[in-house]
């Protein structure tokens, strides 16, 4: 069943929000008061509307209340944001995302009922931060609090050593699910405690990272 999805909004992103989505056939209602942000995701989504969201008739008018979620893309105008939240609440909308400028507008924002929150500038600057420190790790997947999945090549201290011996699941609380010989080659999976660590292997694991991460950051995986 596909979604219908309304976006609130239509900055830089709100607009490619709309478009992703759009593009995947999604059923996106777009507004916006700026007609040029409107006429820039027309040809992508179902319904692109030039008016006020905070106006709770104007949503009413073009069916917002069958939205499944709404994306509130404005972050900068807490007050705007604010009554976007409230009408969508008031319309019955089961899945509530805004973006956030700040931690205030974020916890005003969760208080009143937004069910997640998004703080672009902050989420990208982490990741360009972590991607600096990274010596190892490739990619790190969340799967919930206590779980990732992470890829990573393996430090040349680990080369000629096996899965056994490194015992990684003691010193790092990860579990390794499978190997490959390179970034987009197939993943071997039950791989043998035996098997000793090629210079070109790239290994992928699950569990808490957070140690990981740290000892990867500071280059002392052993």
């Amino acid at each position: 069943m596909v979604k219908t999805v309304g976006v609130l909004g239509l900055g830089v992103f709100g607009s490619t929000i709309a478009k992703q989505l759009g593009e995947q056939h999604y059923d996106v209602i777009a507004v916006d008061k700026d007609l040029i942000d409107v006429n820039r995701v027309e040809e992508h989504v179902v319904q692109a509307v030039q008016g006020n969201f905070t106006d709770i008739e104007l949503l009413k008018s073009i069916g917002f209340s069958n939205c499944d979620v709404v994306v509130i893309g404005t972050g900068s105008n807490l007050e705007a944001s604010v009554m976007a939240i409230m009408n969508c609440k008031k319309l019955g909308i089961k899945k509530i995302v805004a973006k956030a400028k700040n931690r205030i507008h974020m916890e005003i924002m969760l208080e009143i009922g937004a069910d997640e929150i998004i703080r672009p500038e902050k989420e990208m600057g982490d990741k360009v931060a972590r991607n600096i420190m990274r010596n190892n790790i490739l990619d790190v997947i969340t799967l919930d609090e206590d779980n990732s999945i992470i890829e990573f090549t393996a430090p040349d201290r680990w080369v000629g050593r096996s899965l056994k011996d490194l015992d990684l699941r003691k010193k790092y609380k990860i579990n390794v699910i499978g190997m490959k010989s390179s970034p987009d080659g197939p993943l071997s999976i039950n791989v043998p405690p035996e098997e000793k660590i090629r210079p070109d292997s790239f290994i992928v694991a699950i569990g808490k990272p957070d140690t990981f991460e740290h000892l990867d950051y500071t280059d002392q995986l052993k």
